[in-house]
């Protein structure tokens, strides 16, 4: 039965039991009632009290387990039901396991977003994982590394002992996650729902990860490294390689016959100066031919463009805000009380990405231009740039360009000095 159905039905009971005399209203959840009816009553109860004010939950909690007193474990069973249904209902609004999980990390505590975790990765259980989408499943394993993966259900009751709390208090977790998930927005459908993925000739081969592998070694020296000409240098290999492996890998998938396909994934930004940290994000992708799309009320930066392509941006923006932050900080001991100041900051990440956007716009060109005496690469660029740009329109047909603004010359300036010292001069090629 559908969700609307069952909330139809729970409201006749519930007006049912409003004109009924006391003692038939106690008798209204007989033990020998049919199970099922019961576990349905329960969970549209659960996400009745969770639609409410935030602010209300622990009372609405109270209320439950008050009516529901003789009901505990079929509660518990409910709850499950509940966070099942709610979840699911959110991969169908373009939410993956790891948007879920990052949005928890803004608004929730650290032991519902556990609680949050485990109940993704239990229904995902439901489905057989060559059914999941290569990075659905990246995403499972991630959680389920954090979180265990042997628990068995029911949940709530499980993780309100495991927490030393009392049963109230688990109840108070479910609600709030089951308000958090009912309130999300729809997302653009990136990837193949679970349960519905089929392999394709365009997933990421063992190739692509072995480079992948060694792009993500020469980065994290480049992070922990505390001498800049070296971070230059290690990054500068990091970008060449996978830039020259992305263009040949090009052109070996046009010669086995593979049409061009795009595909888009999200990177999440952490506060603060998010919509700065975005920037860096948009000008590695347009540097790297991807496109980049900011849903700022959210705090992702969509990016779309071929599956290599995507990868190189994701691992290099990631690398580089480790690299841009440790610079503002090491900005801020250095100088002034003006060099911590939020303008100072937001000025500083700001110039830092648009002078790596200049230095990656070069750095491309560099390798393009070398790679292109094969005269088969130029049309095959083309066509995966099409790709890109008729997914970009078709996820997101009315999207407006937005600058972002930077008003501390001091910040600007050490901004760009900062992003000289980072990266990227890719002449030194490294041998693959």
């Amino acid at each position: 039965m559908g969700r609307r159905n069952r909330e139809k039905r729970a409201a006749k009971h519930r007006n049912r039991r409003r004109s009924a005399p006391k003692q038939e209203r106690v008798e209204a959840f007989d033990p020998a009632a049919d199970r099922a009816v019961l576990l349905e009553h329960l969970v549209v109860a659960l996400s009745t009290a969770a639609s409410g004010p935030a602010d209300h939950l622990p009372y609405r909690a109270t209320e439950l387990l008050r009516e529901f007193r003789d009901f505990a474990h079929e509660l518990d069973v409910a709850a499950d039901l509940a966070m099942n249904e709610a979840i699911s209902a959110a991969w169908t609004h373009g939410w993956q396991p790891s948007d879920l999980h990052e949005i928890a990390c803004r608004r929730m505590k650290p032991a519902e977003i556990r609680y949050l975790d485990e109940a993704i990765v239990g229904e995902c259980r439901r489905y057989a994982a060559a059914t999941l989408h290569p990075d659905w499943r990246a995403d499972i394993a991630r959680l389920s590394a954090s979180v265990g993966s042997r628990a068995q259900p029911p949940q709530m009751w499980r993780w309100a002992a495991s927490n030393a709390v009392d049963q109230r208090d688990g109840l108070v977790v479910v609600l709030k996650l089951l308000n958090l998930l009912g309130r999300l927005p729809a997302l653009e459908v990136i990837l193949p729902l679970p349960g519905t993925y089929r392999h394709t000739a365009t997933t990421v081969t063992d190739a692509d990860e072995k480079v992948l592998g060694r792009v993500r070694a020469l980065l994290a020296k480049a992070e922990v490294t505390e001498f800049p000409d070296e971070a230059e240098a290690l990054s500068a290999k990091a970008q060449d390689l996978m830039s020259r492996y992305s263009l040949n890998e090009a052109v070996a998938r046009h010669n086995r016959g593979r049409e061009p396909a795009a595909a888009a994934r999200r990177i999440w930004i952490e506060n603060p100066y998010a919509a700065a940290k975005a920037t860096l994000v948009q000008v590695v992708s347009r540097s790297n031919r991807c496109r980049a799309v900011w849903a700022e009320g959210i705090g992702f930066v969509t990016v779309i463009g071929c599956e290599t392509d995507l990868k190189l941006v994701e691992l290099l923006t990631t690398s580089l805000l480790v690299q841009a932050n440790r610079a503002m900080l090491r900005a801020g001991r250095a100088g002034t009380a003006q060099a911590r100041s939020r303008t100072f900051r937001q000025s500083f990440l700001v110039a830092y990405a648009q002078r790596i956007g200049e230095r990656l716009d070069n750095a491309s060109a560099s390798v393009t231009a070398e790679v292109e005496r094969d005269v088969r690469l130029l049309p095959v660029l083309a066509a995966n740039s099409r790709a890109a740009e008729d997914l970009a329109h078709r996820l997101f047909p009315s999207t407006v360009p937005r600058a972002v603004s930077a008003s501390n010359g001091a910040g600007w300036g050490a901004g760009r000095a900062a992003a000289n010292m980072a990266v990227l001069d890719t002449r030194d090629s490294i041998a693959g």
